[in-house]
């Protein structure tokens, strides 16, 4: 085997008499006045469409925006079997907010919690704000889920970014339903939207059923609908795995490893953040072995999901990779993504990407030498590999955060894409 990849008033060929009969007809057709009700009609232009729901949302200054949607999260909640005692106060958790594209944390995502928190406590004294642990999710509070998410003057998340889309929902987990939604837009000025330490070291990102299943949960949820079994049965994992962010986040690595350890033995555990944790945790601490182990592990969690994407840091306008200490871990990497790729019976394309900025030819051109020195890194690697790897340039056109800004907050958008193909006989 070898893998590489007719017309009313026409003239022509009729008698004389019959031409004349037919020119007449075709000239009364034209000199017939028209009927008026049906002129009146044809000339009324169509009704425009109703415009996009999303688009009748103001746009707000961003910490205005947050305030409104949790305002009216808190203020609409439809609650069923409230305590018989108004002096008792409901629990509530928030599962961090998160980018609705990336599905990171963020800067910007970790002060909306805060701000959220602080509003709650501050207006709502119905409510009582508890951190999100397993503990507390064994007294089925109220739950807080909220994506933030770059859009287009359409609501999309591509081409330009102009706006900001927050969603908010609060889920119910004693009837496990949505007992309120909220939506506001907000202004791309003044918000760092830079990913928190845990993600921004993240070297590989891929979807994630969990992380579907919380953006689900706020952006395709109805007020009163049912939350997605997925999402409730992950949440104690979910709960530890947060645990060992925040410790990685505060530089405690140990105790992040052992909080991703915890996580992984859980029936819903075996999660991308947890892998990444642990490679990231081991990494901080010296472990090679360990963490080279935890990188092949991640690396076959995006093959078998079909595609992964490696945030390598390329010199600027260049095809080489940044040396001095990011030297070793690259080269690590590399060695095991031609591993783990020759172990599978697929080709696969490699893929460079570019934030937008500057000529789109450029940032074709450059993605596409990009993707080719990776190809050729893995193929030294592994020279078995030569005929079913591919390489190709996307430049910017499938940004996934589409901001523009070429800093850490888009680092995404300058990822190098693995895809599997199947082979060609």
């Amino acid at each position: 085997m070898n893998n590489k990849i007719s017309s009313k008033c026409s003239l022509v060929a009729m008698p004389y008499l019959v031409i004349l009969a037919l020119l007449g007809a075709c000239s009364t057709e034209a000199t017939k006045p028209a009927d008026p009700d049906q002129s009146a009609q044809k000339a009324a232009p169509p009704a425009p469409p109703p415009p996009s729901p999303i688009l009748q949302i103001p746009i707000l200054p961003h910490d205005e925006a947050v305030l409104k949607a949790a305002n009216t999260l808190f203020s609409k909640a439809e609650l069923a079997g409230d305590p018989a005692d108004k002096t008792m106060r409901r629990p509530v958790v928030i599962d961090p907010l998160i980018d609705g594209v990336s599905r990171m944390q963020t800067a910007a995502t970790r002060k909306m919690e805060t701000n959220v928190a602080n509003l709650v406590k501050a207006k709502y004294p119905q409510f009582e704000v508890k951190p999100f642990t397993a503990a507390n999710l064994g007294q089925s509070p109220l739950l807080v889920v909220g994506t933030f998410t770059p859009i287009n003057q359409l609501g999309k998340t591509e081409g330009v970014r102009e706006s900001y889309r927050f969603c908010l929902a609060l889920v119910d987990l004693k009837s496990r339903r949505i007992v309120s939604k909220a939506v506001a837009r907000s202004r791309m000025e003044n918000v760092d939207s830079a990913p928190l330490p845990f993600f921004s070291d993240a070297p590989v990102w891929t979807r994630d059923p969990t992380g579907e299943a919380y953006v689900a949960t706020c952006q395709a949820s109805k007020l009163d609908g049912e939350v997605s079994p997925a999402y409730i049965d992950s949440l104690v994992a979910d709960a530890l795995i947060n645990e060992g962010i925040r410790a990685y986040n505060s530089a405690h690595f140990k105790e992040a490893l052992a909080l991703f350890v915890k996580a992984g033995a859980t029936p819903a555990g075996q999660q991308f953040r947890t892998l990444t944790g642990n490679y990231l945790a081991a990494s901080k601490l010296g472990r090679r072995q360990e963490s080279a182990q935890a990188f092949g592990r991640i690396v076959d969690f995006g093959l078998d999901a079909g595609k992964l994407s490696v945030v390598f840091t390329f010199r600027p306008g260049a095809t080489s990779l940044h040396g001095g200490t990011a030297k070793e871990p690259y080269d690590m990497w590399l060695k095991s993504l031609a591993q783990h790729a020759a172990q599978r019976n697929s080709c696969m394309e490699i893929i460079g990407h570019a934030s937008r900025g500057g000529p789109e030819s450029v940032n074709e051109r450059l993605s596409a030498l990009r993707a080719e020195y990776v190809r050729q890194r893995l193929v030294d690697e592994t020279p078995s590999l030569d005929k079913r790897l591919i390489a190709a340039g996307y430049g910017s056109r499938e940004n996934l955060i589409g901001t523009g800004k070429d800093n850490a907050s888009d680092a995404l958008d300058r990822r190098v894409e693995f895809r599997l193909l199947a082979c060609r006989e």
